[in-house]
């Protein structure tokens, strides 16, 4: 059998019976996968990890705790054979040879008739890798070559032609705080497909430079328009180009949903009949505390966290804030766009209650080469901004959580 390779084949599991003897790490690591196939899972252990149990409590999978006896394979379509004792494995694995089931064996994969390939999904699309010598089998290469196949197809530089017709349309795609790693995988297969991309200045901006040349690149800051129809000129060049049968990606700092107009923008695809993808980014209200060494919540400390804008002063009528009870909450506040106004910020939430010593942190250019963080007091932020000449854009932390961590100032 070693002299031949294995030949590969897709199981359609679907409502057909699936015996995994054994609820160890090994069953932890391939049941979810036999769940997701549909397939009527059997478990039979006499234990199992909390997470396997998880699965049986959840009805996901049947399980009879128990050992293994003779006759438990008769049904099967396909057997996973993962106990820690030999002696039952070996007897298994015979009784699916008899009953001919195809029968993978975790602990000595010669004797068994299938093998289990190193597994990734993009979308739609399962890359299985298997070595075909088993003479020379090394699963870390072969998970090393699924990890790289299903990467190139996440993030486009392995292209493969379609041969269906795409939608045209356009998705809104948070590109999360700056860092280029920190897009969503489904954001970066979509920048690659894209025909167009109107991009914030805010977005990550090194991906643009990774887009093949035929794409339009769009910076949303100098598309033509008056000083208040900023929104408006946007929402239309995004419904001009997918009208065009273009695939556009509206490319977004942070999150489109949080303070990024993305429902505005939404809105009037929905109006002009054009299909809209929403695709979530990683927050900067977050992200970028974490990657400073901020935790917005700690034990202990803050049990909740609040994110406003601070792009209006809070004695301005636009205001939708409400800066008297946010001054009585003990948790954190993270303020987004608040860079300018902090002064005045700080010097309502002091005059409402809460104390000039809180601790408050300025991180500037959050998950870039070029972040900084900046300390302060509610006191003291005012003149702090402007002595270490900090500008947007910056997250800004105001709560005793500035003070945990390694850099904290406590």
């Amino acid at each position: 059998m070693a002299e031949h390779p294995a030949y590969p084949v897709g199981l359609r599991l679907t409502g057909r019976r699936v015996v995994v003897l054994g609820g160890g790490q090994v069953a932890q690591r391939r049941l979810p996968a036999l769940i997701a196939a549909g397939a009527d899972v059997r478990l039979v252990s006499p234990d199992a990890t909390p997470s396997v149990e998880a699965m049986a409590d959840a009805g996901e999978i049947t399980w009879e705790r128990r050992p293994y006896a003779e006759g438990d394979l008769a049904d099967a379509w396909y057997a996973l054979i993962a106990t820690s004792d030999t002696e039952a494995n070996t007897a298994a694995s015979a009784e699916a040879e008899r009953h001919r089931v195809w029968c993978v064996r975790s602990d000595d994969a010669d004797r068994a008739t299938a093998w289990t390939p190193a597994t990734g999904h993009s979308e739609g699309v399962t890359v299985a890798v298997l070595t075909t010598d088993a003479r020379h089998r090394d699963p870390r290469h072969t998970a090393a070559i699924r990890d790289a196949v299903v990467e190139g197809l996440r993030d486009g530089t392995l292209v493969a032609p379609h041969r269906r017709t795409r939608t045209p349309g356009v998705a809104l795609v948070g590109g999360g705080p700056g860092d280029p790693d920190l897009i969503t995988v489904r954001g970066r297969r979509l920048l690659a497909e894209a025909d167009v991309v109107i991009a914030d200045r805010l977005g990550p901006r090194d991906l643009l430079a990774e887009l093949p040349p035929h794409v339009e690149v769009i910076d949303a800051a100098k598309i033509p328009y008056g000083r208040f129809m900023a929104q408006e000129a946007i929402n239309n060049a995004l419904i001009e180009h997918a009208k065009q049968g273009k695939a556009v990606v509206r490319l977004k700092g942070g999150d489109p949903f949080v303070f990024g107009r993305g429902m505005e923008e939404a809105q009037a695809l929905a109006e002009a009949g054009i299909p809209c993808t929403v695709v979530p980014g990683i927050s900067s209200s977050i992200s970028v505390p974490g990657a400073a060494g901020i935790p917005v919540t700690h034990r202990g400390v803050a049990h909740e966290f609040t994110v406003v804008s601070g792009h209006v002063a809070p004695d301005d009528e636009r205001s939708l804030v409400d800066w008297p009870s946010l001054a009585k909450l003990t948790g954190t506040l993270v303020i987004l766009m608040g860079v300018d106004k902090i002064g005045r910020i700080a010097e309502t939430l002091v005059a409402h209650g809460r104390s000039p010593e809180t601790p408050v942190a300025l991180v500037q250019e959050g998950t870039t080469a070029a972040q900084r963080r900046v300390d302060a007091t509610l006191a003291t932020v005012a003149e702090t901004v402007v002595a270490r000449e900090v500008r947007p854009p910056a997250v800004i932390v105001v709560g005793e959580v500035v003070g945990v961590g390694p850099h904290g100032t406590a």
